[in-house]
């Protein structure tokens, strides 16, 4: 890995575990999740707007041959990823949600399995056992520290999962795109759908001015800024490398979650979250057979 994949993959990963904790403040200060996500998305769209229409940006628009492969990358990584996300945090700690979205390696490594034919050793399978059983015992302490299980998990479940495919498929569309391209397109198209939650956003007027700088925080830091890190450090080293820099999302949104919020996740949710990091390591290290991920073709 280089020293450039590993600052631009560290900034991006303590962006984004700032991330949890910034939603559930603006849900607490008057935000409707649907109209959370539909501004945070205006924000960054008009940002990578203003990118592309400055004079001197030599910003190209994408080749016809990629515009349906960046529709599904849109949908699945931005579009369903933050609309599982922001409404699973209705119900769901920030720190618990981000230990959730910490399990993105697990999902990476089954996309790996099943669309490049990466073989997976016995420690490998051990590795996703033990963080599957992490998994279900985060979600059933999601629940205010009772053993029981909170339908928002599900929500975020779905998004670890978005993620995981977003980050093994853009790889290759970031052979012929700059970052910051790659991450405006998919930035606009992701924000389509949102608009689906237009309806009554007027309401936001009454929010808090922290839900509002948090609503901002959230469009310019972790959905526009961040995405193009990621992106920049996916260009300078492999998927599943990279991913692995997630393991230490959870904690930071732990962190900040407790001095933003004072909210901790259960003690359930926490041995949860150890025992996910504990499989992830021993599949990350242990279980590669063949640590060369051949990335599918984007055309």
């Amino acid at each position: 890995m280089t020293i450039r994949a590993f600052l631009f993959a560290s900034l991006t990963v303590s962006i984004w575990g700032s991330t949890f904790a910034a939603i559930r403040i603006s849900l607490h200060g008057g935000y409707e999740p649907g109209h959370l996500v539909l501004m945070r998305y205006i924000i960054a769209s008009l940002l990578f707007i203003v990118y592309a229409l400055w004079p001197t940006t030599n910003f190209r628009l994408p080749y016809l041959k990629d515009i349906l492969y960046l529709l599904l990358l849109s949908f699945i990584g931005i579009s369903i990823y933050h609309i599982g996300v922001t409404f699973g945090e209705v119900s769901v700690s920030a720190g618990t949600a981000g230990m959730i979205i910490g399990s993105v390696p697990i999902f990476t490594t089954f996309f790996a399995m099943l669309f490049l034919k990466e073989r997976i050793s016995i420690y490998g399978w051990i590795g996703l056992i033990i963080g599957f059983i992490g998994l279900i015992i985060i979600s059933l302490g999601s629940n205010s520290g009772a053993f029981h299980f909170n339908k928002g998990t599900i929500f975020i479940f779905i998004s670890a999962i978005a993620a995981a495919f977003f980050t093994v498929f853009q790889k290759p569309l970031l052979k012929r795109y700059k970052p910051i391209e790659f991450t405006a397109y998919v930035t606009w198209i992701g924000t389509i759908p949102f608009f689906l939650f237009v309806d009554g956003i007027t309401t936001i007027s009454h929010a808090t001015m922290d839900a509002h700088l948090a609503t901002i925080y959230v469009g310019i830091f972790p959905a526009a800024i961040a995405y193009v890190t990621w992106a920049i450090a996916l260009s300078y080293g492999n998927a599943s490398t990279i991913s692995t820099f997630l393991y230490v999302e959870p904690f930071i949104a732990v962190i900040v979650a407790w001095l933003l919020l004072k909210e901790l996740p259960s003690l359930i949710s926490i041995i949860g979250g150890c025992i996910v990091i504990v499989g992830l390591i021993i599949g990350q290290y242990k279980g590669k057979k063949n640590k060369r991920v051949r990335l599918p073709k984007a055309s």
